[in-house]
């Protein structure tokens, strides 16, 4: 027995343990075997083995998480069979660790890879819909789109306002309604023009607007000719005059 834990004490003084496991006993040791009343020396072996044991059990579970954590990461992967084994060192919990760390690495570089080809897809998307050649020419062409659509909102905004509609209606709406407006203003002045003629008929406003063509160019000759031959620039002038000539 003491052989064994003499073996044990030497393991503890190696340079090898960690500094805060092995402490030598303060003041004058005070245990003796019984049989050769020498000193033992081991008094702190019960508390380190104790301590060894606890870290241990505390590798196991640190083990078990990085285990889950590593599933969670890399589901493909299968456990591992010597997974339940008893014994757990630390190389494997490396082992787990660096296997993480190489995932998440190669994650970040398929992430930047495919953020690449995705902006070069949507920038050639862009080109193709607004028609532009280069690359030098997407940002102007986006500052006239971005410009266009303001335009295009704010005449949207005053539409709906104008014509009393919600703004959450779309503008299939809003063009119906401008259409059905325009055909009211037509059908007004359709009226207004049939009142103005006299007529309710389209083919005698027809004939009306021909004999006016007829009459209209003779008449504005005779008034040019009264109005050299009087002398005068006036329309109003030409009855004064000619009541003076007789």
């Amino acid at each position: 027995f003491l052989k064994v834990l003499s073996h044990i004490d030497s393991i503890l003084r190696s340079p090898r343990a960690p500094p805060l496991i092995y402490r030598r006993s303060k003041g004058p040791v005070q245990n003796y075997t019984k049989e050769n009343r020498q000193e033992c020396g081991f008094e702190h072996l019960p508390l380190t083995i104790e301590m060894w044991a606890d870290q241990l059990m505390a590798l196991k579970d640190l083990h078990r998480s990085l285990r889950r954590l590593s599933l969670e990461l890399m589901p493909w992967h299968t456990a591992d069979p010597q997974d339940n084994r008893e014994s757990i060192r630390v190389e494997d919990l490396q082992f787990i660790v660096d296997a993480i760390l190489e995932e998440i690495e190669n994650k970040e570089k398929n992430s930047q890879t495919q953020s690449l080809q995705t902006l070069s897809a949507i920038v050639s998307h862009f080109q193709k819909l607004f028609d532009v050649n280069s690359l030098n020419g997407v940002y102007p062409r986006m500052n006239e789109v971005y410009t266009k659509l303001g335009e295009m909102t704010n005449a949207m905004r005053n539409l709906h306002e104008l014509l009393g509609l919600d703004s959450s209606a779309p503008p299939t709406v809003v063009v119906d309604t401008v259409g059905k407006l325009c055909d009211i203003i037509n059908k007004n002045v359709t009226e207004q023009v049939q009142q103005l003629l006299g007529t309710q008929d389209i083919h005698s406003i027809i004939n009306k607007l021909e004999e006016h063509e007829r009459f209209f160019p003779p008449f504005q000759a005779l008034i040019q000719d009264l109005l050299c031959l009087l002398e005068i620039s006036n329309l109003d002038d030409i009855l004064p005059v000619v009541r003076n000539l007789k």
